[in-house]
């Protein structure tokens, strides 16, 4: 995004931030307390651990207001683990990006709730909107999924990775009775090709080659939401906030989730979508099931729900309007670090 950034007036300046190594941390702290002097910085703002714990210091060193936004759940086995995945609370005011996450970080790291400002990620409504969709895209989107004409699809958009649930979907649609469908994972598997062998496996030996395949990356989303009758987020572990339900939803499409997490904010349980039990094939299966039977009239008027509730509470416009009033707040909190 850095053209972008630089086009609407921004610097990007780049770092190795991403550098775990203790010294190297250090020496990015030096590094940023010298921008952060040099260009007139006023608030600091971390959303990464590894970068989190550079600007901490920085911010420290230069008398300026420290914000982190919690934009995941960081799992932890170790106490020193949880050390660092920590700084991610340490800001003066932290963000979080759903109720669950705020939650997550009160209960986890004690952190005083009127520390945590709770903005949800947000859609980009000029990308994900209905109206804005041209003929010719869903065409070519289509022809680039390969989707059969006539045959509802079942769409599992996210990383190829084993907490999204992939197997929960292919042990679900093997309890269905019926086998009309075709049913598409989205997504890169990032190297993970033992993961992708082991489902590609499963899909083989219930009898789903036809029906279940890995579709690959894919540049357009707005255009494959779109051409989904049902998107599905079958998640084993909670999602911090859970991108794909809302997007879907932003595109007039009935979703289901698993229900937990920051799922059961975005979905409207009856409204726009079903929760199920997570990592319930059974209970995915009727689900998917009640989806593909209801009337067309019932499926438009769920969707246009999803696409109502979405563009009020879930926007990127809602997401960066919050975002400058915690700016705006912090900037009252440190007078100094206006000067």
């Amino acid at each position: 995004m850095v053209h972008e950034m630089e086009r609407s007036g921004a610097r990007h300046i780049t770092l190795a931030l991403e550098a775990k190594n203790p010294y190297t941390i250090w020496r990015n702290a030096a590094r940023l307390a010298e921008i952060i002097r040099r260009e007139g910085v006023d608030i600091v703002h971390a959303r990464s651990r590894a970068p989190a714990w550079s600007a901490l210091w920085a911010a420290r060193r230069t008398g300026r207001p420290f914000l982190t936004t919690f934009a995941g759940i960081y799992n932890f086995k170790t106490r020193l683990k949880r050390a660092y995945n920590a700084v991610m609370q340490k800001g003066d005011l932290v963000i979080a990006n759903s109720q669950f996450t705020a939650d997550h970080v009160h209960h986890t790291y004690q952190t005083p709730l009127n520390k945590i400002r709770v903005i949800p990620r947000g859609v980009d409504l000029t990308l994900f909107d209905p109206a804005r969709m041209r003929p010719d895209r869903l065409v070519a989107q289509a022809q680039a999924l390969r989707l059969e004409d006539g045959m509802p699809v079942l769409m599992l958009p996210g990383r190829v990775t084993r907490w999204k649930g992939h197997r929960v979907v292919v042990e679900a649609i093997a309890r269905m009775d019926r086998r009309d469908v075709q049913c598409l994972f989205i997504g890169s598997d990032e190297g993970r090709e033992e993961y992708r062998a082991e489902i590609e496996a499963l899909i083989e030996a219930r009898g789903l080659g036809g029906i279940i395949r890995f579709a690959g990356q894919v540049k357009d989303m707005a255009a494959a939401y779109m051409l989904a009758d049902v998107v599905i987020s079958a998640s084993t572990d909670p999602e911090a906030f859970g991108r794909v339900v809302a997007e879907a939803q932003a595109m007039g499409r009935p979703v289901i989730a698993s229900d937990h997490g920051g799922a059961r904010e975005t979905v409207l349980p009856g409204e726009s979508g079903w929760l199920v039990t997570p990592n319930d094939p059974s209970a995915l299966a009727v689900a998917i099931t009640e989806a593909l039977t209801v009337s067309t009239a019932v499926r438009t008027a769920m969707g246009a729900h999803g696409q109502a509730h979405i563009r009020e509470n879930f926007s990127k416009v809602r997401m960066c309007a919050d975002t400058m009033q915690v700016y705006a707040e912090l900037l009252e909190q440190f007078p100094i670090a206006q000067g």
